[in-house]
């Protein structure tokens, strides 16, 4: 299964907590990018120091619309950041923190799933806690490019083989224009469904059409634990 680590750029440009907002600023504008990770001395994430925290200092926070009733319960949490923000003087204090962040292991339909969940653009990359790259949203989208040969022999070796331990030999499987077909027979019908998730979650597969059969409906018998189904999905096929 492809990881993160795979499509994400690996040099990275990072600034530390106490660098001055005008030079926070000069970066990204002589970097063309749109956002930077906040590094401590340790190499960890303690945020990310984007455009729009630093927006806020040219936004008349005054004519922002106050929620009702604010004299009495306060502002807002929002409100209370943005008016930090305005006044920031270092990265640490214009960012937005803690940093959303994603393992250099982790699958890519996952930095998909984190980046359409929290509207972000972009992900910090850690490894053992450090930051050792960073994936944006283009990086995932270019996965989709990838040919329907390429896309057929991953649905063999990484999702069948590799991930379930299965004989990709036992199935049929065809790729177009990125749809897989996949076809074959499993034991249970807990196993059918695991299949068709395997082969979804592979980095450009944009649908799957499983015609999978099953002999044993299994539904509403108790699951087995993550780690045995590898097992018991391979003990099907002897």
């Amino acid at each position: 299964m492809k990881t993160v680590r795979e499509v994400m750029t690996g040099s990275v440009v990072s600034v530390p907590p106490d660098m001055p907002i005008k030079d926070v600023a000069r970066l990204l504008v002589e970097r063309r990018i749109s956002g930077l990770p906040v590094v401590d001395a340790a190499g960890a994430v303690v945020g990310v120091v984007t455009e729009g925290d630093l927006l806020v200092k040219e936004h008349d926070l005054q004519s922002m619309h106050r929620r009702p009733l604010a004299r009495i319960f306060g502002e807002s949490r929002e409100m209370r950041s943005l008016r930090a923000k305005a006044v920031a003087r270092t990265a640490s204090e214009a960012m937005s923190s803690p940093a959303i962040t994603i393992s250099a292991d982790a699958p890519i339909h996952e930095a998909a799933s984190v980046m359409i969940e929290r509207k972000v653009n972009r992900l910090p990359v850690v490894d053992d806690g450090k930051l050792v790259g960073i994936v944006a949203r283009a990086d995932v989208v270019r996965t989709l490019v990838r040919a329907d040969d390429a896309l057929a022999e991953d649905v063999r070796n990484e999702a069948l083989l590799k991930g379930l331990w299965i004989d990709p030999s036992t199935f049929q499987v065809e790729v177009t224009d990125g749809v897989a077909k996949i076809s074959g027979s499993v034991g249970r019908r807990s196993t059918a469904a695991i299949v068709e998730r395997m082969v979804r979650s592979i980095p450009g597969i944009v649908d799957v059409v499983a015609e999978i059969e099953w002999t044993i409906d299994d539904r509403h018998h108790d699951v087995a634990p993550p780690e045995r189904l590898s097992s018991e999905v391979n003990l099907e096929q002897r």
